[in-house]
């Protein structure tokens, strides 16, 4: 039995939505990528092996959708995840066992971050635009560019890694829909609102250190 044959039950319609077929795949992402974006908000550790689980199944669905940067991008997500779910458990120090603390992204981190960005977007653009044959190739980039930046922060629990998901999640709501993915256009409405969530549980957490370090210092 190939690959192929496994996943093939994962890809038949389970619904339909707006008499579009939705697939066990897209609907067990839906599950999995709500679940995993409560518990991030909360700041709970098994958000990254439900995560990766989440990641697998977009795989399978962005792959079938053409969205070839949004498939790769979720192998990058898983790599990244491992290293997530070791920073916040270790406080990303060798040897370290401290959980790591909510923190604002400093200066330089967004210099690069943003420079990064803007030269992902511009390169994986080209890519798709010249070796697929993809319908979407900037805003497909855009989406990837802006989602791994968010989830640099993520990792590292910067503050403003929320504002980085809700700028990708705007430009996705409209992408996936426009792609017949309604479900998962869906799904990213509700992602901005645990991100919001997540924005304002992190700066509360953030205020708090502050203040005790403010303290500790006076």
């Amino acid at each position: 039995m190939s690959l192929a044959d496994i996943l093939e039950p994962l890809q038949q319609p389970l619904v339909t939505v707006l008499d579009t077929p939705v697939s066990w795949t897209e609907v067990l992402g839906f599950g999995s990528g709500a679940l995993c974006v409560w518990l991030v908000a909360r700041q709970h550790i098994a958000n990254w092996p439900i995560g990766m689980a989440n990641n697998l199944f977009f795989v399978l669905l962005f792959t079938q959708a053409g969205l070839y940067a949004d498939a790769g991008l979720q192998v990058v997500f898983i790599t990244l995840a491992a290293y997530g779910w070791w920073t916040w458990t270790h406080g990303g120090g060798p040897g370290s066992s401290a959980s790591l603390p909510v923190r604002r992204t400093s200066r330089t981190e967004w210099t690069w971050l943003l420079a990064a960005g803007a030269v992902g977007t511009f390169a994986l653009t080209l890519l798709l635009d010249r070796a697929t044959d993809s319908t979407v190739p900037f805003w497909d980039s855009l989406t990837t560019a802006l989602s791994l930046m968010a989830t640099y922060g993520q990792c590292r629990k910067r503050l403003e890694s929320w504002w980085l998901w809700i700028a990708a999640d705007v430009v996705y709501v409209p992408l996936y829909a426009y792609k017949e993915l309604y479900l998962t256009s869906l799904l990213y409405v509700g992602f901005m609102a645990l991100c919001v969530l997540g924005l304002l549980n992190w700066r509360r957490d953030a205020r708090s250190r502050e203040q005790l370090v403010a303290r500790a210092a006076a």
